[in-house]
């Protein structure tokens, strides 16, 4: 009852009521993004959502473009910039996920949406990820971010999704305004090393090499 009609409700008139109220912060934002950095203000690319389904996600864009050599998915480090590091710190670069969540392809509290290249490492179990809605925030968030290994945060998720309820979504929200004003487990720049421990950066890397084929 509550994922299949409550918890859709609640996204929606939340995440109207989210639009309209920061919509003069989404205004500050976009202008500091523009006079850095240029356009485009926002970062899109494609991500996957329930049932594997790939939709666009939004974002404030926080990294200059990749130079000659300079891998788009493994130069975090080399590209972000001064206001993108502190967006990310913020987590204010994640505001523009609302229109996601409007279009009903997110929820505000689900397992973060991944690239495609994850369905490729992910057994089955791993995948249950995508039984939900991904969300702007979720149980991996509040657990320890960035600090936590792929693996980590995927057990997270299908935590998350085997005790789907209203209770724990708003345990999450609230933990989440904790963590986002403290900054806990959020690393600008992280290495794919750091966390990578299913293969991803490998896989990248293969991809790469058969388009430059």
């Amino acid at each position: 009852m509550y994922s299949d009609f409550l918890k859709k409700l609640i996204d929606l008139c939340f995440g109207f009521f989210i639009l309209i109220s920061l919509t003069p912060l989404l205004i500050l934002i976009s202008c500091f993004v523009f006079f850095s950095m240029g356009r485009p203000i926002f970062f899109k690319q494609e991500r996957i959502g329930k049932n594997n389904i790939p939709f666009i996600m939004y974002k404030f864009r926080t990294m200059r473009e990749p130079k000659n050599g300079e891998n788009r998915l493994l130069s975090d480090v080399d590209r972000v910039t001064k206001i993108g590091a502190f967006l990310r710190k913020t987590s204010l670069d994640e505001l523009p996920e609302i229109i996601n969540v409007i279009k009903g392809e997110m929820s505000l509290v689900g397992p973060r949406p991944l690239l495609d290249l994850h369905l490729e490492l992910f057994d089955d179990q791993q995948l249950r990820r995508h039984d939900v809605k991904p969300g702007m925030t979720g149980l991996a968030q509040v657990m320890g971010r960035q600090s936590l290994s792929f693996t980590q945060r995927t057990a997270l998720d299908v935590k998350y999704v085997d005790n789907l309820s209203l209770w724990l979504d708003i345990k999450i929200i609230v933990k989440t305004i904790l963590v986002v004003l403290g900054a806990d487990g959020i690393k600008t720049g992280q290495k794919f090393e750091e966390v990578d421990d299913v293969g991803l950066k490998d896989l990248i890397e293969k991809k790469q090499k058969e388009i430059e084929k």
